[in-house]
């Protein structure tokens, strides 16, 4: 049921993809958003409280409904794991920025392809060269297939669409409360950022594998080893530390943005980040999520027997 639930999921999102800006997300945002503005009194236990009304009652209730469904049909439970599935999933929801970045860049439209990634990440990006937009496109590509699709994926397989669904929540509230700059926004979004850390370690370590084995894996774990620690954030740094070192492309790195400088560390030693890249990176992503499929596959298999 696993396997079958992920496959259809995945299909369906990509015939029929459900966009940020859906009604679903959009009643959770506004929810978070109330949280925020009635809890938020600068205190980390606010935060705390107001994390766990917001993840608590959607996952008790997914837990439920599944377990009824298990119990009632089974039919009717693949039929809610495929649900759940479509609403955690979101490859399509980030692909459309990556593919139009990269027409632009073919079309030697860099005008256009700054004004994409400034709509994507939400930050100015009017100054980047031809090559700083073709490698903050990689990166930010990397690290929502890995948040959208495999950190999703990875939380299915282990507890079912509740796994799914948290994962997807955690996310979501570790970017909107827990990136936050003043003091008060930084206490009360710190276990938002925490707690989802913790529920992400282990699939940002499965992700960055992944990437070693679809690509050129001893470069992959030699640049994992070298480079992921001098990231901002640990857990992107492996990610892309692991898929820089795949696909031989040199990652991170200074960026002419906001009009100046931004220092970044160098992940990996390779070629210079490119259009062509681009196209590379789409091809390691699509033979990592076969792979996790393939031994998904394998897996439900050797459970019959």
């Amino acid at each position: 049921m696993t396997f079958l639930s992920l496959v259809t999921a995945l299909l369906l999102e990509q015939l029929r993809p459900l966009r940020s800006g859906n009604p679903l997300h959009i009643a959770f945002a506004r929810y978070v958003n109330r949280l925020a503005q009635n809890f938020n009194a600068g205190q980390y236990r606010d935060g705390v409280i107001s994390w766990m009304l917001a993840v608590l009652p959607v996952a008790l209730v997914t837990l439920v409904i599944d377990l009824a469904l298990r119990y009632a049909n089974s039919v009717l439970a693949l039929l809610w794991n495929i649900a759940i599935l479509y609403l955690a999933l979101g490859f399509r929801q980030f692909s459309h920025f990556y593919s139009d970045v990269m027409l632009a860049l073919r079309a030697a439209d860099l005008a256009r392809a700054r004004v994409i990634l400034g709509q994507w990440s939400g930050a100015s990006m009017q100054e980047l060269s031809v090559n700083e937009a073709a490698r903050v496109a990689i990166e930010m590509g990397l690290i929502r297939s890995h948040r959208h699709v495999f950190g999703v994926m990875a939380w299915f397989v282990a507890v079912g669409p509740v796994g799914a669904i948290g994962y997807r929540l955690a996310a979501l509230l570790s970017d909107r409360w827990g990136d936050g700059q003043d003091a008060a926004t930084t206490s009360f979004g710190h276990f938002a950022k925490r707690a989802f850390e913790i529920i992400d370690w282990l699939p940002v370590r499965l992700t960055a594998i992944s990437f070693a084995v679809a690509g050129n894996f001893m470069g992959a774990v030699e640049c994992w080893r070298e480079h992921a620690q001098s990231w901002h954030s640990r857990s992107e740094g492996i990610i892309l530390a692991a898929a820089a070192g795949a696909l031989d492309v040199r990652l991170g790195g200074v960026l002419h943005i906001d009009g100046g400088i931004e220092y970044r560390p160098q992940l990996c030693d390779g070629d210079e980040a490119d259009v062509d890249y681009m196209e590379a990176a789409i091809g390691l992503i699509w033979r990592a999520l076969v792979l996790w499929l393939f031994l998904i596959l394998l897996a439900t298999i050797a459970s019959w027997f």
